[in-house]
């Protein structure tokens, strides 16, 4: 799939700028602390007022370490005071804006975004299921309600247009060395060149026996029970899916003992969660050159839209989409 191809329709097809749309929504992932990139993503909330703000992960140019004291620390300081200031300006019209940590920021961000959270400026989504938007989350009503994104346009909207967010940010074991935010995939399986959550780095106390014996598809599963029904989820995620063209990594003809590496590096529990649940739609990150070397930055798994907001140029990767339609969806490079 294209960048500028979506199943049932492209972007020529179905114009963004002339649908007014009912839960616009902007997300961006792999920030990893450029300057640049934050500039243009307050400048984009600031003039576009969406509905909510997804950002999926490798938030800092680093792990938080402690202290409070270092570039990391910075520029986390830097955003939420940014970002209050623009609540300020934007009033009613600031938008519900949900974060989760990538493998690349440390333990340590956990808190930092928790008092964030408290402040107002963001909503801390990692393990947790969360309400679009301040609305509540019901399975039957007896009358029509109005969402807040519906009540700015003059819309009128019914209880069918409620969402709800489940954000998840561990990744399966990498080569990389800091471990926070790292878990087994489904087994206790090893690639050639990965080092395990368990002889890795952590930067914050962790539980060896959850480490050793914990994977991520438990993890996802102790949290779908708790939603009744996914088919107005938005799934947060740090990592793909396994297998499509959000996971291909620039592996290309490296061998470790003689058997070529893996050219696909993402999440099989993760891939199995989508296939089974079929939210709405499901957010990804962390393979920044797949969008190059695959020429796409979504992929149809069922029913689910995944996307990408990985991107290994100096810009900033944006999708635009509307929770009411998501296959009008949109990239840009800004």
């Amino acid at each position: 799939m294209t960048p500028t191809e979506l199943p049932g329709g492209s972007p020529s097809d179905h114009p963004g700028s002339d649908h007014p749309g009912v839960v616009p929504c902007l997300f961006v992932s792999d920030l990893h602390g450029q300057p640049r990139r934050y500039d243009r993503l307050i400048e984009l909330v600031g003039d576009e007022a969406p509905s909510a703000v997804f950002l999926g992960g490798d938030l800092l140019p680093g792990p938080l370490l402690a202290g409070r004291e270092g570039q990391a620390w910075t520029m986390l300081q830097t955003t939420r005071t940014r970002l209050a200031a623009l609540k300020r300006d934007l009033g009613h019209r600031y938008p519900s804006i949900f974060v989760i940590p990538g493998n690349d920021d440390g333990g340590l961000l956990e808190e930092a975004l928790l008092e964030g959270e408290r402040e107002g400026i963001w909503r801390y989504a990692h393990g947790r299921i969360s309400d679009l938007d301040g609305w509540s989350r019901i399975e039957h009503c007896d009358r029509p309600s109005v969402s807040p994104a519906a009540q700015r346009r003059g819309e009128p909207q019914d209880c069918a247009r409620l969402y709800t967010v489940l954000g998840y940010a561990c990744v399966p074991p990498t080569p990389f060395l800091l471990k926070d935010w790292e878990r087994y995939d489904v087994s206790r399986y090893l690639g050639p060149v990965d080092v395990s959550p368990e002889d890795g780095i952590h930067l914050i106390p962790f539980d060896p026996e959850a480490v050793r014996y914990g994977t991520m598809e438990n993890d996802l599963e102790r949290l779908a029970v708790q939603v009744p029904d996914f088919r107005r989820m938005v799934c947060l995620f740090h990592a793909p899916p396994s297998d499509c063209d959000l996971d291909r990594a620039a592996l290309d003809g490296r061998v470790v003992d003689h058997v070529p590496l893996d050219l696909h590096v993402g999440s099989l529990a993760i891939r199995r969660f989508i296939e089974s649940r079929q939210p709405l739609v499901s957010l990804h990150g962390h393979i920044h050159e797949a969008p190059r070397l695959t020429g796409a930055w979504c992929v149809k798994i069922g029913r689910t839209l995944a996307f990408t907001a990985a991107h290994d140029g100096p810009e900033l990767a944006v999708i635009r989409f509307d929770l009411a339609d998501p296959q009008r969806a949109e990239r840009a490079l800004v």
